[in-house]
This record gives structure tokens, sequence and C-alpha cells, in this order.
């Protein structure tokens, strides 16, 4: 039996390389873009970033732009709302490790229900604020200033 490839899947990228538009975007004052979205001139900022950091790798930063647009629009589920006020911040830094390696369909988008369920399943789930100390939340805080954790 053979294995079809379908050829409108977005390649994965790596953590860091789609880290690139996600610090652009807290850089330019949108940290809660993955919350309220962004519009579109603001998105093409974001862009404009990856286009000049993977100057030299074009399939890199098609890939990373794809991702990263897609990232915005499957928050757009209320579960992923809910899920993000219910965690803050530090889902950003799973959402977006998420992001990086999920199938990603250029028609499709992101599956909003396994990207709930990879979220929900997480380290980085908090369902009282007592049953988590604050110190394990900084390894995903410095993964997303750029620090080393």
């Amino acid at each position: 039996m053979s294995r079809q490839i379908d050829t409108s899947d977005i390649p994965p990228v790596s953590l860091e390389q789609l880290l690139v538009p996600m610090r652009a975007a807290i850089a330019n004052g949108q940290g809660l873009a993955l919350l309220n979205g962004m519009s579109e001139a603001a998105i093409r900022d974001i862009e404009t970033v990856v286009w000049k950091h993977f100057a030299g790798a074009p399939r890199t930063r098609l890939a990373v732009a794809l991702r990263f647009r897609a990232l915005l629009d499957v928050f757009r589920a209320r579960r992923l709302k809910q899920l993000f006020l219910m965690n803050g911040f530090k889902l950003i830094a799973r959402a977006v490790h998420e992001a990086a390696n999920q199938r990603l369909n250029a028609e499709f988008g992101f599956n909003a229900h396994k990207f709930v369920l990879a979220l929900a399943t997480g380290p980085t789930v908090q369902r009282h604020p007592a049953q988590r100390p604050f110190e394990q939340v900084k390894p995903a805080i410095a993964v997303i200033a750029g620090r080393a954790a």
C-alpha cells in the first residue's frame, strides 16, 4: 500500500524559527495577538520582519509566515481563547511549539480540536492557582523572551 503525500501541507519549522514573528509581535506591543487577533496591516509588518530575518531561505520564511498566520487563525476558536485566559502568557510558548510541529494544511489551517487537546494536556495547563508554584512558569517566559531557561 503506497502512502500518498498531500502537497497542500506546509512543512514544519523549528521552534526558534516560529518564535521570530511571535517576538516581533510582542516587541510591537501585540503580546495579546493570540487572544485579540491582529489587523492585516499588523500581520504584514510582522511578515516584513520574517522576510528580512529569513532572507536567504525562501522556503523557511514562507513556512514561518504561513504557520504564524494559521496560529493566529486557530486561536479564534472559543476553546483556545478560554484556555489562554485560564493559563495566561505561559500558554504562548506551548502554542508556538505546537504550531511549529503540528500538521498544517494550506487550505484548512490547523485542526482546532487537536490544538486544544495538545495544549490542554501539556505541562503548562493550570487548573487552579494553588496547584502550580510561580517558579515553574519561568522557563516558558524565558523561551518567549529569548533567554536560556
